[in-house]
């Protein structure tokens, strides 16, 4: 029915009317398969992708749902060709299939690429990166495929357009007695629709918030697999919160789990590796792929998928015949790859959007403040005179800033306190002019693991911690985060950073993050770019003067 908040164009972008009373359901809805671009007060654009609709078919949605969505909430009629694309696009998932060869001559465990379809069949298999991973010909529109091309094969498909569903099958592993111990605990229902949505599809990627239980869907489906199995995460301190996790929350017992890391490298039935050891180098040569073929695992968990190094995709394109489950907040990459994720690791398999589970009490609620701050005179020519490399430090770690950090810190005396900066001189200032602790990648791991405890307990109120924050850190009890500067237009990042915030505190408190900007630079361009992502999932950023913050402070 005409009138609602959306205005589809021809051009596959989607126009979103924030101050329309249906924004919300439109928006949740909408975000199933289309990608938010730009995320102004009061439109948001929207774009409908291919991989956003391959995504959303492999999740289970079809193209009718999808167009159905579009004319719920449209306020005028869809144009034809957008509707005609839309089907088109989404038929285009599974026209193509990998599976075994069941021909009684075949070899065993051969893989074919199978279509009904010859002339789609004949389009790919002429394509010059394609022709190499193929054999020939052996049967009526099924094409015998080389040994080891399942992942490199479905990559290039998915580059020319044609998304190939893996129905290959996957090696059980070593059995392994792996089950949840739920005695104190269960799994809430959309942790097990994950587990569910994941088997079913094979391989794939779930999508929850920060704070939700990725890990325990990653627990949840070791249990279903009853396998070894090997997680790889961001760090050590991540290694060290996922065994700490396994053994609260499966049967498993310290002697069955491993660490694979630059301190130790321990190898069994579930074996925790960092993302930095599969990609060390010794003379030009990754020294530690052995790990890959070290126990015949059955399942291979990715955690913050979205943070894969460039090189394991590689390594994970020889790991197609595993189970693989990839965890993450969002399936934004900045370096572009989603496309690899998809055919690596699979398509997403189960996304809960975030304010779903906030409604139902899963994880706090937040608001989110953009401070926008003006620079001295006397920085503002040192911003205009600099080369656009330097521009960004100058405005992002200006020392206009550290007053507005003093002065949300006292509105905010109590609650526990996350600062977060990009560079380490910024960091190492903040801390000293505050007196309070500061943690870096530069950190020993032990004095980390206390200072995370001295967060916990309330003995450390406030900490300034880098990036290293970002990753899989486990600080319930956190419920303020003050950004003084990120990593330039990251969104994955501003996504890791909220989340800090997000898993329920003792308190109950709407959680506060703070984005401080210096007006009129580029460190606020890059800052709408960072909030594009949160404000997908419907959290709208409330922009405030910094002079009008540090009014309130000294009234």
């Amino acid at each position: 029915m005409p009138g609602g908040p959306l205005i589809v164009q021809s051009d596959r972008t989607v126009l979103l009317e924030v101050a329309h009373p249906e924004a919300n359901d439109a928006r949740h809805a909408l975000a199933v398969f289309a990608e938010l671009e730009r995320a102004p007060e009061h439109v948001h654009t929207y774009r409908i992708t291919q991989l956003g609709l391959w995504n959303a078919r492999a999740a289970g949605h079809t193209a009718e749902q999808m167009l159905e969505t579009l004319e719920r909430y449209a306020k005028f009629p869809i144009p034809d060709a957008v509707a005609v694309d839309l089907r088109d696009t989404v038929a285009r998932y599974g026209r193509l299939v990998i599976e075994r060869d069941e021909r009684d001559d075949a070899e065993p465990g051969a893989l074919v690429l199978s279509s009904d379809d010859e002339a789609v069949l004949r389009t790919v298999t002429r394509s010059k990166k394609v022709a190499p991973m193929l054999r020939g010909e052996v049967a009526d529109g099924v094409v015998s495929v080389e040994p080891w091309a399942r992942g490199e094969l479905k990559q290039q498909l998915v580059k020319l357009g044609w998304p190939a569903e893996d129905l290959a099958g996957y090696t059980p592993g070593t059995p392994h007695a792996i089950a949840l111990d739920e005695v104190e605990w269960s799994m809430r229902g959309y942790q097990r629709d994950a587990v569910d949505h994941f088997f079913v599809g094979g391989s794939g990627v779930v999508v929850l918030p920060c704070g939700a239980g990725k890990t325990i869907v990653g627990a949840g489906a070791m249990a279903a697999a009853k396998t070894n199995t090997l997680i790889l995460v961001t760090n050590t301190v991540s290694a060290r919160q996922w065994r700490h996790e396994l053994l609260e929350r499966t049967t498993l017992t310290d002697d069955e789990i491993g660490e694979y890391s630059g301190e130790m490298k321990e190898i069994k039935p579930v074996t925790i590796a960092t993302y930095q050891i599969l990609t060390a180098r010794r003379k030009g040569a990754y020294t530690h792929l052995s790990l890959l073929d070290a126990l015949d695992w059955g399942l291979i968990v990715y955690d913050e998928v979205h943070l894969l190094p460039a090189p394991v995709f590689k390594l994970t394109a020889e790991l197609q015949a595993r189970r693989r489950l990839g965890l993450t907040a969002t399936l934004v990459r900045e370096d572009g790859r989603e496309g690899d994720v998809f055919s690596l690791i699979g398509p997403k398999r189960f996304d809960a959007p975030w304010k779903d589970i906030e409604a139902q009490g899963y994880i706090s609620p937040a608001e989110c403040f953009e401070v926008r701050i003006d620079l001295p005179y006397e920085d503002r020519m040192q911003y205009a005179a600099a080369s656009d490399e330097e521009r960004y430090r100058i405005a992002a770690s200006a020392p206009a800033k550290l007053p507005i950090v003093r002065s949300l810190i006292d509105r905010h005396r109590g609650e526990n306190i996350l600062v977060i900066a990009q560079y380490l001189d910024q960091i190492a200032e903040i801390s000293e002019a505050l007196g309070v602790p500061k943690l870096t990648g530069q950190t020993p791991v032990a004095e980390r693991e206390e200072l995370y405890q001295a967060f916990r307990d309330g003995t450390t109120p406030v900490l300034v911690v880098s990036k290293v924050a970002n990753f899989s850190v486990d600080l319930p009890d956190a419920s303020v985060a003050i950004q003084v500067s990120g990593s330039y237009g990251s969104r994955q990042e501003e996504a890791q950073r909220l989340g800090r915030l997000l898993r329920p505190s003792s308190s109950g408190v709407t959680a506060s993050f703070y984005t401080l900007v210096a007006r009129d630079t580029v460190d606020q361009d890059f800052a709408q770019n960072r909030q594009r992502f949160l404000s997908e999932q419907g959290y709208a950023y409330t922009i405030v003067d910094g002079a009008d913050v540090l009014e309130a402070a000294s009234a």
